[in-house]
């Protein structure tokens, strides 16, 4: 079975729990030491019957409030599971390169808002289910689904209805995070910085096996799940040389899947000692050091060289850059695809010649999210296969929730790998 070493814990380095006495979310009350949220009813919402009467079971929330701001802890009621629905406990949340984007402000998630504002964020998550909705009896795979079970589950949910719900080639339902509200309002628990998470009907969850410790179910539902589905739709497979640019926490899980797809070839670039040796731990053939090979030409001669002069016949591309796509390209060979995935940040620009893509037969794939057989696919490797990679590296220390702001900090100065929040640490 998988095992995992304890995750080490960074010490004190003198950022404390910062309480929040936040007045921008309607309908909160300031409290002496944390916000609480008063009884809510049903009616509140939908017109119907009492859905709290008491806050005997209440959750904290981390809200972000702006770009480098502390996070505001917040306390809501847990919310019951409507028909269709799944109440998750959480027991693990990571801190994702796109959370930190965030966070350092080179993602907007602001909707037109100024700030200080609140809103919920984070992603990768793993729980144990805490209620079950009426009609909920199976996971996506049909497996028996019960209270305390382990489960991971899609972050984001479709309408089903729309052109992109219906296209298996185009997961990205343009109201997929739409569901995602302040979290002063219901159902409170919507992201991964709190204790608990609201499942909406036809979100996509399963069962995490025995074998599987938190600490790898956890990223499934974000870096290996959307991984695995960029290579599937690459059709990334033998006789294929692959370059990924980033040896972060996707990175680092693309080696892997690449590996058990039987990619022949796996070239890593990276500008960080550390994740460039974590890379070839984890089997990448060769590793290409920003700092040895500064420039776009210097690595895009690299890569040549590295591939007998023919170039990669995929890219991926995860490292969140505008400049990283026509390097990409540039490392291509004839008729290969670029997979791109890390480019999150909206109004980023750059100069690309498009005459490559037309004589050089070359595609770029955007892709954002993933289908639910890839998060299935996911805990099934981690199952199977995960002992053959140091996953247990990937994911190096934990905090508890009411130290996300030290977690991030950490994170950004690159003191820590990938964070892990302990929501009842």
């Amino acid at each position: 079975s998988a095992t995992l070493s304890p995750l080490r814990s960074p010490g004190d380095s003198g950022i404390r729990p910062h309480w929040v006495q936040w007045k921008r979310c309607p309908g909160l009350l300031i409290g002496a030491s944390w916000i609480v949220l008063e009884t809510h009813r049903r009616e509140d919402y939908d017109g119907g019957q009492t859905r709290r009467k008491v806050m005997s079971d209440t959750g904290l929330v981390a809200a972000f409030t702006g770009v480098r701001k502390p996070f505001a802890l917040l306390e809501f009621p847990v919310p019951e599971a409507e028909p269709g629905a799944v109440v998750v406990r959480l027991t693990m949340a990571n801190v994702c390169g796109s959370d930190l984007h965030i966070w350092r402000g080179t993602y907007d998630v602001s909707r037109g808002h100024s700030e200080p504002f609140c809103l919920s964020i984070g992603h990768e998550m793993t729980g144990v289910v805490h209620e079950l909705g009426e009609g909920v009896a199976s996971d996506s795979a049909g497996d028996q689904l019960s209270v305390g079970d382990r489960v991971v589950f899609q972050y984001f949910v479709g309408c089903g209805e729309c052109r992109s719900c219906r296209r298996e080639t185009t997961p990205r339902c343009p109201e997929g995070l739409k569901y995602r509200f302040p979290p002063d309002q219901y159902p409170h628990f919507t992201a991964a910085y709190g204790q608990y998470y609201y499942l909406r009907p036809g979100q996509a969850v399963f069962k995490v096996p025995d074998n599987v410790p938190d600490e790898l179910a956890g990223p499934a539902n974000c870096a290996l799940a959307q991984v695995i589905d960029g290579l599937e739709r690459g059709n990334a497979g033998p006789g294929d040389r692959l370059v990924i640019q980033g040896a972060g926490g996707l990175g680092l899980n693309a080696v892997a899947v690449a590996r058990e797809r039987g990619v022949s070839q796996v070239i890593v670039i990276d500008g960080v000692e550390s994740r460039l040796e974590l890379a070839l731990a984890f089997g990448a053939d060769q590793v290409i050091d920003l700092n040895e090979f500064p420039t776009t030409g210097d690595r895009v001669r690299r890569v040549l060289e590295l591939t007998d002069g023919e170039g990669a016949d995929l890219v991926m591309e995860l490292v969140g850059k505008a400049e990283a796509v026509p390097e990409a390209i540039g490392m291509l060979a004839h008729g290969g695809t670029l997979l791109e995935i890390g480019n999150i940040n909206q109004g980023q620009t750059v100069t690309l010649d498009p005459s490559q893509l037309v004589h050089g037969g070359k595609t770029i794939l955007g892709m954002m999210w993933y289908r639910p057989q890839s998060l299935q696919a996911a805990l099934q490797m981690l199952s199977e296969s995960a002992t053959r990679y140091p996953f247990d590296r990937v994911l190096s220390h934990s905090y508890p929730l009411t130290e996300v702001d030290q977690a991030f900090a950490d994170q950004d100065t690159g003191a820590v790998q990938r964070a892990a929040l302990l929501p009842w640490g």
